[in-house]
């Protein structure tokens, strides 16, 4: 019989073996994924996802309770939706993407005052920009005119936007004071600070449009009144909190010195996401000017509805990869950055494979949603394949593009976008679709060049760029001093 040390002796070795196993499996794992940032990526992905669909859905359900009034009030307030979207929405969101790289980094650095002088400087632009897009909107009716657009369409269109003007401004303040929420990773809150709103909307929408003789005009003034108490439910929140209470110390003057710094990253980031978003939209107009264009247009803008809803669905991660790049960078941490793009870019592409999986089985059901026509729905399973490749790459684009805004790239990103959508994507869709009379497939061909290029300059970019934080010495000064 064996005595207790020799037991001892061979047991030993058979617990050092297990674990060395279990030792190389968990390093293995932790090359595949980073668990414990993955899931704190997800956590921090999911509330910024409900919270977009929340704000996206004030508009859309205005649209939708405007269009029970009539096919030409749908029309013509689906059509002055799409016009508020490019010329508004995309704008004030690219514009408040400057607080991401300030707001982001200064946050890292621990330079918290800077934060709230920052968001001020931002509003600022942003409701100065407003004035010009509320100036726009109130000649749209001779410019959809202009645009071929039928008279009557344009007029109920310009009607809608005259009462959604005041949401503008309500725009203003939203986009910037998610964006400096989101630089200090509070997003749990803004599922309830977005949902309510929006559910509250649904109602003031039925009361406005039905019971008063508002309305058509009452489905617009809803959506401004309800995106006002979005804006004014984020700011209460922000003045009272007492955990903003380092990085928001009141309104202040200062906040003026600081525009001309916000407004360089500012205009960059505004340019590359209305340059993405206007390609999508060109290639709608180019489907109007095929042949069968009903057809060509109702599949193209399926398609694009599409896209849009699956980017929603990876936007949340877009948020997480500008915000853990810019907190690290500015904390001096420019390897826990990258290691951060990477765990991301895994996620992103794992829930575009997922989504992808749900179009290509589900891709009838789908579209029955958007047509009954048979034969639309048999053009948009023919897409589905080419859909599934652009949804993939426009997932990793975002990331690369959230990566650009955290690290203060808006500038090359810029120049990325207008290289590979206009210079490249356009000119292939046009190419397949019109002279190889490829139609759809040939425009989403185009797009689908567009968006790979894109996508291999941004990651380029990532890679061959070395990753430092902005210079924030001026605000440092001034924070050492309040401080000393």
């Amino acid at each position: 019989m064996a005595s207790g040390a020799d037991s001892k002796d061979i047991v030993s070795p058979l617990l050092e073996s297990r674990r060395r196993e279990e030792n190389d499996r968990e390093n293995w794992c932790k090359k595949v994924l980073d668990v414990e940032e993955a899931k704190n990526q997800i956590l921090f992905a999911f509330p910024m996802i409900l919270t977009n669909a929340f704000y996206y859905l004030i508009t859309l359900i205005s649209v939708m309770f405007a269009g029970h009034l009539g096919e030409l009030e749908l029309a013509g307030s689906t059509l002055a939706n799409s016009w508020c979207a490019v010329t508004c929405i995309a704008f004030l969101a690219g514009l408040s993407g400057a607080l991401e790289t300030l707001c982001g980094q200064g946050f890292g650095a621990k330079l918290y005052r800077t934060l709230g002088i920052y968001l001020q400087a931002s509003c600022i632009i942003s409701v100065l920009f407003s004035i010009i897009i509320s100036v726009i909107w109130i000649y749209t009716e001779p410019i959809f005119i202009f645009l071929q657009q039928d008279p009557q369409i344009a007029k109920l269109a310009a009607l809608y936007l005259k009462y959604l003007i005041p949401g503008i401004f309500a725009y203003a303040f939203l986009h910037n004071i998610l964006r400096f929420l989101q630089t200090q990773s509070v997003v749990m809150p803004l599922i309830a600070l977005s949902g309510i709103p929006t559910c509250l909307h649904i109602g003031l929408t039925y009361a406005l449009v039905n019971w008063t003789d508002l309305g058509y005009k009452g489905a617009a003034l809803s959506a401004s009144i309800s995106l006002w108490i979005s804006a004014i439910v984020l700011i209460v929140y922000v003045i009272f909190e007492k955990k903003f209470e380092h990085t928001w110390e009141g309104f202040s003057f200062e906040s003026f010195q600081y525009i001309l710094t916000t407004l360089k990253l500012a205009l960059p980031s505004a340019a590359m996401v209305c340059l993405e978003y206007w390609a999508f939209e060109i290639l709608v107009l180019l489907a109007g000017m095929m042949p069968n264009a009903e057809v060509t247009t109702s599949l193209i803008a399926m398609c694009v509805n599409t896209e849009a809803v699956a980017y929603m669905c990876t936007y949340g991660l877009s948020a997480v990869a500008s915000t853990r790049v810019s907190n690290e960078l500015g904390a001096d941490n420019p390897g826990r950055a990258k290691s951060s793009m990477l765990v991301t870019l895994k996620l992103s592409i794992f829930l575009a494979l997922v989504i992808v999986l749900a179009l290509l089985f589900g891709h009838n059901l789908w579209a029955g949603l958007f047509s009954n026509s048979s034969s639309i729905i048999e053009a948009f399973a023919s897409v589905t394949p080419l859909l599934a490749v652009s949804i993939t790459l426009d997932a990793v684009q975002g990331i690369l593009s959230g990566v650009a805004r955290g690290c203060g790239w808006q500038h090359l990103a810029v120049y990325a976008n207008l290289a590979t959508f206009y210079f490249i994507g356009m000119p292939i869709a046009a190419l397949l679709g019109f002279k190889f009379k490829l139609y759809a497939k040939g425009l989403w061909i185009g797009l689908i060049c567009g968006l790979f290029c894109q996508a291999f300059t941004l990651l380029l970019i990532s890679l061959r760029i070395k990753w430092t934080k902005i210079a924030l010495s001026g605000a440092r000064e001034k924070e050492n001093s309040n401080f000393a």
